[in-house]
């Protein structure tokens, strides 16, 4: 893509009412305009970012066996009464002009329940694992931080059905190595852990993944040995040690929750009275668990990981392009760049080309804001050497790399 043609433009300044990282390195480097508290628009460079995050975590779901469906926002008042869940306050409930009630999904195993009902009948049906990458609509009392807690926000839920507790149990352990891919994938390998935390209505625990950095809104009580937490909600509950090893020499640390996964059990099995018959023709009812991530989150928790003073540092698998080409010089030197830009679009590199008649110090400046993993910069200098200037975002690294070798960084 060429810069110029980037409707959206940086900010030197982020507005006065963005007081998180994300919200306002984001907001400057022209990813995300807010639209009104805890709902924020994605801009061409946020959406592809989003798209990158989404990518990945759909090819995780699938080595796992889940298959994608799209589920509604609009749902009805029915399903939510059948579990006692229409009284949650956290619901955006509206009416039709015929005085019929609804709800925006804010969470959807009502839905996904009698669907899957529909079509597993016999234990050989199973197990079953469905998700989907769908808006979320909560009337969330809390909203601030950015992307780290909204009103209406992108979340990947996928929710699994099972004959027995043992099937269900397995499947819980390998999502929890499935997530770890994710948040590997993501660059959130080394700060992210494992968080035993409340299981609400549905379970005596469930488990988070919690990101450790100064500025998260969460508290976790760390095992530096044992590399496992528990939310602080629950502390008290463990005996303020760590569930595995029983140490209570723990490290408290703020955090961001990027993702968590529930145990369900029968919990809506029962209410829409979900059975199947075994192997022995016994009726059982099925057990569910349920996995959560919040893209926009996931995005958000990735750049107050990866930032300094100048802007965002991408992880070169979630960032909007490869490459960020930057000319420097007379007519002539646009014109080669203009060639190295279309010959890498033709190989299939993803680069942003800034094109625009700017000063040397404000297209450097708008590379590091918005940072693209490889900044690439030809010159009269790099070309007297068949070459451009390579400068890595996350180490500021510098060298000379020959234009036919590019493809090969």
């Amino acid at each position: 893509m060429k810069q110029s043609q980037l409707f959206t433009k940086t900010l030197k300044e982020a507005p006065k009412e963005e007081l998180s990282i994300n919200a306002k390195l984001l907001t400057r480097g022209g990813y995300i305009d807010k639209l009104m508290t805890g709902v924020y628009s994605y801009l061409p460079l946020g959406l592809l970012v989003l798209k990158n995050i989404e990518g990945i975590i759909r090819e995780e779901m699938q080595k796992v066996g889940g298959q994608e469906v799209f589920l509604p926002a609009l749902l009805p008042k029915e399903p939510w009464q059948k579990t006692d869940r229409w009284k949650f306050p956290e619901m955006f409930k509206i009416e039709n002009r015929s005085g019929k009630e609804f709800s925006l999904g804010w969470t959807h195993e009502e839905i996904i329940t009698p669907l899957v009902q529909k079509f597993v009948q016999s234990y050989k049906d199973l197990p079953v694992y469905v998700y989907q990458f769908q808006d979320k609509f909560r009337d969330e009392l809390r909203s601030k931080s950015g992307l780290l807690r909204g009103v209406e926000f992108m979340m990947k839920d996928l929710y699994s059905f099972h004959l027995d507790e043992k099937e269900l149990d397995n499947f819980y352990s390998e999502m929890t190595k499935a997530y770890f891919k994710i948040f590997k994938r993501c660059g959130l390998e080394k700060e992210t852990f494992l968080t035993l935390a409340s299981g609400g209505a549905f379970t005596k625990y469930s488990h988070e993944f919690q990101t450790v950095t100064p500025f998260g809104e969460d508290e976790i009580y760390l095992c530096p040995k044992c590399k496992i937490a528990v939310n602080k909600e629950i502390i008290k509950e463990e005996n303020n040690q760590c569930p595995k090893c029983k140490s209570n020499k723990l490290e408290v640390k703020k955090s961001i929750e990027v993702g968590n996964i529930f145990k369900l059990k029968d919990r809506f099995t029962k209410a829409f009275d979900f059975k199947v018959k075994d192997e022995k023709g016994k009726e059982k009812e099925l057990l569910m668990g349920c996995y959560g991530i919040g893209l926009g989150r996931l995005m958000g928790s990735i750049v107050e990981i990866h930032n300094d003073e100048k802007g965002i540092i991408w992880p070169e698998e979630i960032a909007p392009f490869e490459f960020h080409l930057i000319p420097i010089g007379e007519k002539d030197i646009f014109k080669r760049a203009e060639k190295i830009y279309q010959d890498l679009q033709e190989q299939g590199i993803k680069v942003l080309y800034d094109d625009r008649e700017k000063s040397i110090g404000e297209k450097f400046a708008d590379a590091d804001l918005i940072g693209i993993p490889n900044r690439l910069v030809i010159s009269k200098d790099t070309l007297s050497n068949n070459s451009l200037e390579l400068k890595k975002r996350a180490n500021n690294k510098i060298s000379l790399v020959k234009i036919d070798q590019i493809k090969k960084i």
